[in-house]
């Protein structure tokens, strides 16, 4: 039984930012626990285990990619009343277009219909939608409701959500490659590529690299995600499975990523090993 369903776990009224709400017993915990003036400028999630999830409960496996909408919508609200600057959620990878055709045309008409049903919850946390991706590679349908997303929510001044859809990391890469040589119109010899140019050219430009990727369902692997935006971040791998991704899940990882010391490859002078209490960027 859930943990906000038992007697002894009934939702409580702390203190929380921009009233998250009712709390359950466990979230409480771990919003104590939580110093809310350090908390991770961008979170990026890859979002796994639909799939599995519903082959436990001898489900298909579109039960579990629908189930997995009601964890996105948490997070993504969540992250929003935090005041987390941005949140990146791997929803649909180049390497995804491999699946049964069914599964692929259900889950591009799940997506149509989540915008559309959370677009009242996008306005109502000023969020701003960014999508990351070969969008024109998308079925015509899909690219007219991302474009109106984010036209609608141009405006917003809070949280950025990206959604990175008909995303790899390497064609991000390459797509970015490809957009400095035709600034050279085509002749990039002799150029010098910088970090910093090659970061403008990245579907993330402008926002700040994650300092937290989560990856749900224990499996301990990037996935060709945001390869060069997440070199220095801090990774937290649950075992839970995506549609099981609460609230409390979610405070999980941000505890554990301010526990977490990020020094980039350096120590401070004198220092041999990790300083204790950690200390995250921004300090």
């Amino acid at each position: 039984m859930p943990v906000s369903q038992t007697k002894s776990h009934k939702p409580l009224q702390v203190p929380a930012p921009e009233s998250l709400g009712p709390v359950t017993a466990e979230e409480a915990k771990l919003l104590e626990k939580l110093d809310l003036s350090r908390l991770p400028r961008h979170v990026a999630v890859i979002m796994d285990g639909n799939g599995r999830w519903a082959q436990k409960r001898h489900l298909p496996r579109i039960a579990g990619h629908r189930a997995g909408t009601q964890s996105a919508r948490t997070t993504i609200e969540t992250c929003a009343r935090l005041k987390i600057e941005a949140l990146t959620l791997y929803a649909f990878s180049v390497e995804n277009w491999r699946r049964p055709k069914t599964e692929i045309d259900f889950l591009m008409q799940l997506l149509r219909e989540y915008l559309k049903k959370e677009m009242p919850l996008i306005q109502r946390n000023d969020i701003r939608m960014r999508f990351l991706g070969r969008m024109d590679e998308l079925p015509a349908a899909v690219q007219k409701d991302v474009r109106e997303a984010m036209e609608k929510t141009a405006g917003n001044q809070g949280m950025v959500l990206c959604i990175a859809l008909n995303y790899g990391g390497r064609a991000e890469i390459v797509d970015a490659m490809n957009a400095i040589l035709a600034e050279h119109n085509g002749n990039g010899a002799g150029a010098r590529i910088t970090e910093e140019q090659l970061s403008r050219h990245l579907y993330t430009e402008g926002l700040p690299d994650p300092d937290l990727l989560v990856r749900t369902s224990g499996e301990m692997r990037v996935s060709n995600f945001l390869l060069w935006q997440i070199a220095y971040s801090e990774i937290f791998v649950t075992e839970t499975l995506w549609p099981d991704f609460n609230r409390a899940r979610l405070l999980e990882a941000l505890v554990e990523f301010q526990k977490r010391e990020r020094r980039y490859g350096g120590i401070r002078e004198g220092q041999t090993e990790p300083a204790k209490p950690a200390r995250v960027a921004g300090e």
